[in-house]
């Protein structure tokens, strides 16, 4: 179960004259490397809940992607690409010397982790996708089904102050609100790391790359589908999801189906936070596939 937890190690890494850091524990000979979602979040939320399966003999790493927590925080537009972080992950794993990684992503992490495993997939030993998706314009409508539910007159609310971009108004900050609960992580009280992730959001990246909020796509990567591409992904892949996930199971079957040999485990009573939500249940499903697919 997950626990807060000191890293053992905090390194910098300079990625093209930036400073980014990441985060080391454990010694084990395999690693997890943990990618984030956001975009725009320090790594704490993720972080402290995969830092406890040191216990299991791995080497976990995490870090802030650049923009995020401790790194450097340029105002650049032009930095916030998919492209660019993939080119950032790959530095992060070189100068750690990891080897081959289980590579966990998590929300916008995993269409990270995606685009990584097309473009160096020599370096996987596994591919873990976390309530995630491979197709935006699928999501869009997904989103679309999930917002439906709160009522016609709240949808034509939303979408007004859409259109006027004025989305700091309270009426459409309370919609969101609903939906962050509901979509987001449904316990009462958010977990300590999920606060400090969220209190410490930079809006640069996350408005330029996604959007203005969990549910309005209008970012950079609006367009985003690796669908065609994902037969090409041949490590082991294990997808998670919440049964109440902002990003649905609807989206999860669809890399499924894209990936016949992949493993599938909707976790109950959770929506984007299940490592959190239903820790009991998301624990033995990642430590059992990691297990499966030890190299030693």
């Amino acid at each position: 179960m997950w626990r807060e937890m000191e890293p053992d190690a905090r390194i910098e890494v300079d990625v093209d004259g930036r400073r980014v850091i990441a985060y080391s524990f454990g010694s084990g000979a395999e690693t997890i490397f943990c990618l984030n979602g956001g975009p725009g979040l320090p790594c704490d939320y993720l972080r402290e809940a995969h830092s406890c399966l040191v216990d299991h003999g791995y080497r976990v790493v995490a870090f802030d992607q650049l923009g995020t927590g401790a790194s450097d925080r340029p105002e650049d537009e032009a930095l916030w690409t998919i492209g660019r972080y993939v080119e950032e992950t790959e530095t992060v794993r070189m100068a750690l010397g990891l080897g081959k990684v289980h590579m966990l992503g998590h929300s916008w992490g995993g269409w990270l982790a995606i685009d990584y495993a097309l473009t160096y997939p020599e370096n996987l030993a596994t591919l873990i996708l976390e309530d995630t998706v491979a197709d935006m314009p699928h999501l869009v409508v997904e989103l679309e089904r999930l917002r439906a539910a709160l009522g016609s007159e709240t949808v034509a609310m939303m979408q007004k102050h859409e259109a006027q971009g004025s989305f700091d108004h309270p009426e459409y900050m309370a919609a969101v609100t609903i939906l962050n609960y509901r979509h987001v992580c449904r316990l009462p009280e958010w977990p300590a790391p999920v606060k400090r992730s969220l209190d410490d959001w930079n809006m640069g990246p996350y408005v330029t790359m996604q959007g203005p909020n969990e549910f309005l796509y209008t970012g950079n990567l609006k367009d985003w589908n690796r669908i065609p591409d994902l037969p090409k992904i041949t490590v082991p892949v294990l997808i998670t999801v919440g049964e109440h996930d902002e990003l649905t199971p609807a989206c999860a079957l669809r890399m499924k189906i894209a990936l016949p040999g992949a493993e599938l485990k909707v976790i109950r009573n959770a929506s984007h936070m299940p490592f959190y939500e239903n820790p009991e249940e998301y624990y033995p499903v990642l430590t059992g596939f990691l297990a499966r697919n030890r190299a030693s």
